[in-house]
């Protein structure tokens, strides 16, 4: 460039007046954003640094780490330091069952365990059998009942705090695990993990916190004054477990097989000295039963004693058969009268539990059948009140029903689903699809028949699985028809009589649907038939339980049985 030479400027451009429009649209737009994220990072330091504690215009209900105050049907009250909550609330946290007996007008609650009394006057509860003085009974509130749990916390097997400045009430289950750490630093306890989130209490260091779960660098707590939330892993220190998880260990390990060791309540329990029954861990021998009388009579004797010493040195555990047989052969009405009455059922309870310690027995068995369909929920009752007061003792409840498809007194007359839920095991009786009171002829336990049932109880009835025995026969029949097709006799044959009551000549034909022999013949004019219980027809009932997952196998009745069920039953059940 020459010196003294000039630089000519560019001229300006000058804007037009849609570009200037779109400039100052971009400057605004900015300029929100702007204020926008002051606004967020101004509402997030308010929210991270806002505290809710004391903010509760209810008592706030946190049971084993949740907080359940949603899901109260009625509020928790608090009067001179006694928590109370509602029948309706005890029902849905710790109790379903739980029932008002109206002779006496108690509240009957249970909880693993325990079976518990109430009144509505006296501050006195009545714990499985024995009475103790508390500071409260229950009340009503607006037609509401409202029972003392801070005065219940034996039943439930809970501890129980009340934080006054929170207004926050914490319930925890003694046989729940739980951990707690220390913090190592002052710090904000959040809502959740997210950017932003609420501060709902604030910790110092050295404090205890309660650790509800820990996940991807963050851990739930819970404060000492019952808040949740959320902290970073990394500010806990010193993790420790307070309790463990209390499991209950299963009296039988793997799958039961149990066989009924019957005899009439007019005989004496058998002499099995000798006598071993392999791949069997349950016996039950019929000791007991309701007397026409409708009392509880004792048929076990010393021959009983001795059969136990047997059982026992053979691994067998034992739960003997409390029936009804005498007195529902009899009257309905006596095993109505029975389960209608608490201090009846209660009085039954206490003789079954007498005998159980006398007798050094490992659970019972009940085997009631032939009761009224309105009854129903009451014998439901009788096996609510006794699996806790056998539980107490370490002793197994199982309860023997019919399959959900027959008559009012016979199958109608059960509530499935509740039996399933407290009893340990609940035992479906899969014989006599066709029985003694059928008038035509056929099979005793089809298997089609009996893969339907297991199919309701487990899916209609909702039974878990590892409670459900299945119950399968060890006999059949042998049905005799006239020329008309009349069923004019049913005889009731062992399974080791089977091959003797049959001609020799005579052709079995396997029936697929039932999975068994059938036979059909001519005899004095009548035609003969039967659909036969063996080995293989066994076989194929008992494979549902692995398929199902069931608990295991039940046979009715040992003695009836050729030699070589029990190695299947052992194979089967994979033992």
């Amino acid at each position: 460039m020459k010196k003294g030479t000039r630089i000519q400027k560019k001229p300006k451009k000058r804007l037009t007046p849609d570009e200037i429009k779109r400039r100052k649209k971009v400057i605004i737009r900015t300029a929100i954003t702007i204020l926008a994220l002051l606004v967020i990072f101004t509402i997030a330091m308010i929210a991270s640094n806002y505290i809710i504690l004391d903010k509760n215009k209810t008592t706030n209900l946190v049971i084993n780490n949740k907080n359940v105050t949603s899901n109260l049907k009625n509020e928790v009250l608090i009067q001179d330091d006694i928590i109370y909550l509602s029948e309706d609330d005890v029902a849905n946290f710790f109790d379903k069952h739980i029932y008002t007996e109206p002779e006496s007008n108690t509240i009957i609650t249970t909880y693993d365990k325990k079976i518990a009394e109430i009144g509505f006057e006296d501050n006195i509860i009545n714990i499985n059998g024995s009475n103790k003085k508390i500071y409260a009974h229950a009340i009503q509130k607006d037609d509401t009942t409202y029972l003392p749990v801070s005065e219940m916390k034996d039943v439930y097997n809970i501890e129980i705090e009340h934080m006054e400045e929170s207004k926050v009430v914490t319930m925890d289950s003694l046989d729940r695990e739980q951990k707690k750490a220390v913090v190592t630093s002052n710090l904000a306890v959040k809502s959740s993990t997210n950017f932003i989130a609420k501060t709902i209490d604030r910790l110092e260091k050295g404090e205890d916190v309660i650790v509800i779960s820990s996940d991807d660098g963050y851990s739930r707590i819970r404060t000492s004054r019952g808040k949740i939330g959320y902290i970073k892993t990394k500010k806990l220190a010193n993790e420790y477990t307070v309790r463990e998880n209390l499991e209950e260990e299963k009296q039988i390990q793997g799958k039961v097989n149990l066989t009924w060791d019957y005899y009439s309540e007019v005989a004496s329990a058998p002499n099995r000295e000798g006598t071993t029954i392999d791949g069997v861990n349950v016996v039950s021998p019929s000791f007991f039963y309701i007397s026409e009388e409708g009392k509880f009579v004792d048929n076990a004797g010393s021959e009983g004693v001795a059969y136990v010493e047997w059982a026992h040195q053979n691994g067998y555990k034992v739960w003997p058969m409390l029936s009804n047989a005498p007195a529902a052969n009899s009257s309905l009405e006596i095993t109505s009268k029975i389960v209608n009455s608490y201090e009846i059922r209660k009085n039954l309870i206490e003789a079954i539990i007498k005998v159980c310690v006398e007798y050094d027995l490992d659970g019972i068995n009940i085997d009631f059948e032939n009761m009224k369909q309105e009854d129903k929920d009451m014998f439901s009752r009788f096996i609510i009140e006794l699996t806790p007061r056998m539980k107490e003792i370490g002793l197994v409840t199982s309860v023997d029903v019919t399959a959900p498809d027959g008559a009012e007194t016979w199958s109608l007359c059960f509530d499935r689903n509740v039996i399933g839920d407290v009893a340990d095991y609940i035992i479906f009786m899969a014989y006599d699809q066709n029985g003694v009171s059928s008038n035509k002829a056929g099979t005793n336990a089809g298997y089609d028949w009996v893969k339907l049932n297991l199919t309701k109880f487990l899916q209609t009835e909702e039974i878990k699985p590892e409670k459900l025995i299945l119950a399968v026969p060890l006999y059949t029949r042998l049905w005799t028809e006239d020329s008309s097709g009349n069923v004019i006799d049913k005889t009731t044959v062992s399974m080791k009589n089977i091959e003797r009551t049959i001609p020799s000549e005579v052709e079995k034909q396997w029936k697929d649907d039932v999975k068994q022999n059938y036979v059909e013949y001519e005899e004095d004019g009548n035609i003969n038939k039967m659909w036969i219980e063996d080995v293989e027809s066994l076989k194929e009932k008992v494979s549902l339980i692995k398929e199902n997952n069931l608990a295991g196998v039940a046979s009715w009745q040992y003695g009836m049985q050729t030699d070589d069920v029990w190695q299947m039953f052992k194979e089967e059940l994979g033992e």
